[in-house]
């Protein structure tokens, strides 16, 4: 990854925060975008002079935009786009469900993905390639209780990806999806607060280390991922874990 460019969206915590810091550690420029200014500041201070932090929601294209042409006069351009912002809460039963929190689910977990392929692929396109990774989950093949707005919005995201590799192979667009797990992250604090369903049931040592699935993300910008390419891989499978070089 040395020279290359990296945006990672939901990058203030978590799976994107660790992100950050393993592809600065592999060599690349990395852009952090997130809501909050303060925490990828932090982080981006932490990584150097080839961390910038970029305040973004992702629910608003104009905003997504934006990052990415700061990104670009920054950085010369964009190789990697991860999107990773995501949303759980709150957690409720369709039968009670808020309508407004419901669709702000779907405009960040869904839409936000979207917002990031567009505004990336020119970009990508004129430089003859890039790759554009989104993180998945379960969920997203899976109905789970409560989760109405959660399943829904990755499973359209995963759909989304099939689709960005369908029309934009052609053009040297990687893409692909990851799905890893239950993650020990503060979404599943929130996820075992509600006390709903089996996830909420399972104790803090069933989740896997942040920087697992972020060096996942790192091996899949690399040759040995393209047999997936349009596809979605799963950190639960041991012979994925064993080629990342995750113990």
């Amino acid at each position: 990854m040395q020279g290359k460019t990296v945006l990672i969206t939901g990058a203030s915590r978590g799976i994107g925060a660790e992100a950050g810091r393993v592809f600065a550690a592999a060599g690349a420029n990395v852009a952090l975008a997130a809501r909050s200014r303060d925490q990828i500041s932090a982080l981006a201070s932490e990584l150097g002079d080839n961390a910038i932090a970029l305040q973004c929601d992702v629910s608003v294209f104009s905003q997504v935009e934006q990052a990415i042409a700061d990104c670009v006069d920054r950085f010369g351009g964009l190789d990697v786009l991860i999107g990773n912002a995501g949303v759980i809460d709150p957690i409720f039963h369709l039968g009670n469900a808020d309508a407004d929190a419901w669709g702000k689910a779907i405009d960040i977990n869904l839409k936000g993905v979207f917002h990031g392929m567009r505004a990336a692929l020119p970009v990508m396109r004129a430089a003859g390639g890039g790759t554009v990774i989104t993180v998945s989950s379960g969920a997203a093949s899976n109905a789970i209780e409560a989760w109405s707005h959660y399943c829904a919005s990755k499973a359209g995201a995963k759909m989304l990806t099939e689709c960005l590799h369908l029309e934009e192979s052609m053009h040297g667009i990687r893409a692909i999806g990851l799905s890893p797990g239950t993650v020990a992250t503060e979404m599943q604090r929130v996820i075992k607060a509600s006390g709903i369903n089996a996830v909420s049931q399972l104790d803090w040592s069933d989740h896997i280390p942040a920087d697992w699935p972020a060096r996942a993300l790192l091996w899949m910008c690399s040759k040995d991922a393209d047999e997936f390419l349009g596809t979605e891989i799963s950190l639960r499978r041991e012979d994925i874990r064993k080629r990342v070089g995750l113990t």
